[in-house]
């Protein structure tokens, strides 16, 4: 496959830029998809600049998506970006399913690919490796590998994987520090790493110790404002700065978060409702906040705007 060398550029550029966007799919509330709420919203992500936009993807429900419902959703993100962003779409289950995937993904116009962890079983080393090969040679895009839940890459076998050719960087939801340092200390010069950790704003000066400055921000998907300034505060070393949102907004959102398995996707589909963005409710086997965490969120999110100088 031909691969275009200017999308890792771009990538490595909008990564000094911004936060990494990973807009929610918008859903009507009979659970079907809402393509024109959906583009409402990934325009306003990318009118933010980010320094790319992962549309398909965890926090965009990927794993509730048919086929026809990704087109839908890669294509809008392509036809808002326009050139101006990269747009990364997700893919994921066992190679097959996801080369399926890459083939939408290709004919829509993205950019590149974000493997999501294969759905359900462990796997050997030899498996995860054999799995992105079996990609790589079927799509002309580049990949980029996520490692979280049952995917971990050891260092052989990220030594292997950053030799495929088409695969461009790793994505770490594992916070493994020890291990993440080992793979950067590995990894061919121009590879990139990105911070996928829950909530990655509260590892970020972690993560960025080790050689991984760049993260996603799931809290641009309702408050950029908020998201934008904490990066700016971590760019520039502002610690004052980075400390309070961490501890009045930051650490309080983690747990509340933590109270519910599935809240990291739903609290945020609930507080981009509570900003008036058209986003819907999250499928099952997701499901929306209680009223008392629902009013917790309002107060949380109302304190976390006041910090920088926004309003619900």
């Amino acid at each position: 496959m031909t691969l275009d060398p200017d999308t890792a550029r771009r990538l490595r550029d909008g990564m000094a830029r911004g936060v990494l966007s990973f807009p929610l799919t918008s859903f009507h509330d009979d659970g079907t998809l809402d393509p024109d709420g959906f583009r409402a919203h990934v325009a306003a992500r990318i009118a933010t600049a980010p320094g790319a936009v992962f549309p398909a993807c965890g926090t965009g429900e990927f794993f509730s998506l048919d086929e026809d419902e990704y087109r839908q959703v890669v294509t809008i993100t392509v036809e808002e970006a326009g050139g101006r962003v990269p747009v990364v779409a997700g893919i994921g289950y066992g190679w097959a399913q996801a080369v399926r995937f890459a083939r939408i993904a290709e004919d829509a116009g993205a950019d590149a690919l974000l493997v999501l962890p294969h759905y359900l079983v462990a796997a050997p080393q030899d498996g995860l490796v054999a799995q992105l090969e079996q990609i790589a040679a079927r799509t002309r895009l580049p990949l980029i590998a996520y490692q979280r839940g049952q995917v971990a890459f050891g260092l052989d076998a990220f030594r292997r994987i950053a030799r495929i050719p088409g695969v461009i960087g790793l994505k770490d939801g594992h916070s493994d520090l020890d291990r993440l340092q080992r793979l950067t200390l590995a990894a061919p010069e121009d590879f990139l790493f990105f911070n996928g950790a829950a909530t990655a704003e509260i590892q970020a000066r972690a993560y960025a110790t080790v050689g991984v400055p760049a993260y996603s921000s799931a809290v641009h998907a309702f408050a950029p404002e908020i998201a934008d300034a904490f990066f700016t505060a971590l760019r520039d070393g502002d610690d004052g700065t980075v400390d309070k949102l961490l501890r009045d907004f930051y650490v309080p959102l983690v747990e509340l978060r933590d109270r519910v398995p599935g809240y990291a996707v739903s609290l945020v589909k609930a507080a981009a409702r509570l900003r008036g963005h058209p986003v819907g409710p999250v499928r099952a086997p997701l499901t929306d906040p209680t009223a008392a965490d629902l009013a917790d969120l309002r107060q949380l999110l109302t304190t976390g705007l006041d910090l920088v100088g926004a309003a619900l």
